[in-house]
């Protein structure tokens, strides 16, 4: 957890250059035409970054409040559509290898999908913001400064995800805007003391940024009034051949991490931080999502250790051969749970009538370890008065012919 005296958030500059040519022609009306061109060109697609996200409704919670989605535009056409409900990535489009526009994440038309009851019962947190704390902790129950707190049980003996109602199940207040990097969406919520058992009032902002260079940012700060375990993440699932009615077992992934942190039955670290070499969990080089999958029993659904793990490092790489896309993730998060849908059952239809079968989607979930508030070993997670989270993880989209 990267604890800083300031929550600013430091976004690069882009500067647009544009060439002016002095070139003596004898058709200088047909040369001052092309530039005057290339100029409108360039300055339309610095517009399109500068102009502030849209936004429609996205329906009613079941308490009647109205939410809104916001659509993020970048220069090339890419777009993210994000609500308001959760802070959740409803969807991400991305070109293929042929330039075509298709959906990489999983998610719903209108918020009454996130609030289904056959969606509430199998709990897959589709592109959601999670918190107070992202993963598991043990039995509920953790210890700070020599006071004993206790959580709700949702995941079997364990507190998952921020508890019965965490940061995806509420209304963040959003601020669509602009900056040098592109268009931007800007959420806040206040997680009140005492908020699903945890301590200490927790002001949360969460920046979304779709980027010219085809990235999207996510840009994490929080302080409190208490010290309190915090460890923010996002939940999308992706599907780089999404829409094809194709599973993501082909998919090639690569994670730059040397160890694993083992679980038991119920999915909590054991402490051990068990070497990836020779074993199914070794990603230091490109495999497909399914040639050992068979040797996981339930699949994929553990925290690897990233390998230097300072300021913003490497995450993640996944390629799908049959689209061509690609996907890096940097973070400056020191591990990251690759969970590749194993939970997911049929029993939900998300956009265009699409069935979320098994391996549907996988997350890369950029985090601090499980259960870390009861693992002295891994990095802490309290975060202290005074103090202030700040944390960082980009997704960047590309194709390779």
């Amino acid at each position: 957890m990267k604890k800083t005296s300031s929550a600013g958030l430091i976004a690069g500059v882009m500067l647009v250059g544009l060439t002016s040519a002095c070139n003596q022609s004898s058709d200088t009306s047909k040369t001052t035409a092309d530039q005057t061109a290339a100029a409108d060109s360039t300055q339309s697609s610095a517009n399109a970054s500068a102009m502030k996200p849209t936004s429609s409704s996205f329906g009613k919670t079941q308490d009647g409040t109205e939410v809104q989605l916001f659509t993020l535009t970048n220069a090339h056409g890419m777009k993210a559509t994000i609500t308001n409900y959760g802070g959740t990535v409803t969807s991400l489009l991305v070109p293929d290898k042929n330039g075509k526009l298709g959906d990489v994440v999983l998610g719903f038309d209108n918020v009454s999908g996130y609030q289904s009851p056959a969606f509430l019962k199998s709990g897959p947190y589709f592109g959601a913001l999670i918190g107070r704390y992202g993963n598991r902790i043990k039995a509920g129950k953790f210890t700070v400064d020599g006071k004993a707190y206790t959580l709700a049980k949702n995941n079997g003996p364990n507190s998952l995800h921020g508890g019965l109602k965490g940061f995806d199940k509420v209304v963040w207040q959003a601020q669509p805007g602009s900056s040098a990097e592109g268009q931007t969406l800007k959420l806040t919520y206040v997680s009140k003391d005492g908020e699903e058992g945890y301590p200490g009032n927790l002001n949360v902002t969460v920046v979304y940024t779709l980027t010219d260079q085809d990235e999207l940012k996510i840009d994490y700060s929080a302080t409190t009034d208490k010290a309190t375990p915090v460890n923010l993440t996002n939940h999308s699932y992706f599907n780089l051949n999404h829409g094809q009615g194709k599973d993501i077992l082909g998919h090639e992934v690569t994670i730059p991490a040397d160890r694993y942190t083992v679980v038991d039955a119920t999915l909590i670290p054991t402490g051990e931080l068990r070497p990836v070499k020779g074993t199914p969990f070794d990603f230091t080089t490109p495999h497909a999502i399914g040639e050992r999958i068979a040797q996981v029993p339930g699949g994929y659904d553990h925290n690897w250790v990233l390998n230097n793990a300072s300021g913003m490092h490497a995450a993640a790489s996944v390629y799908d051969p049959a689209s061509g896309r690609t996907m890096d993730v940097t973070t400056t998060e020191p591990g990251v749970q690759f969970y590749t849908g194993n939970f997911l059952d049929g029993t939900l239809t998300g956009k265009g009538g699409t069935v979320y079968g098994k391996h549907a989607g996988f997350c890369l979930e950029t985090q601090h370890f499980p259960d870390s508030p009861n693992q002295a070993k891994f990095p802490s997670t309290i975060l202290k008065p005074g103090d202030t989270l700040h944390t960082t993880t980009v997704y960047k989209f590309g194709v390779r012919k």
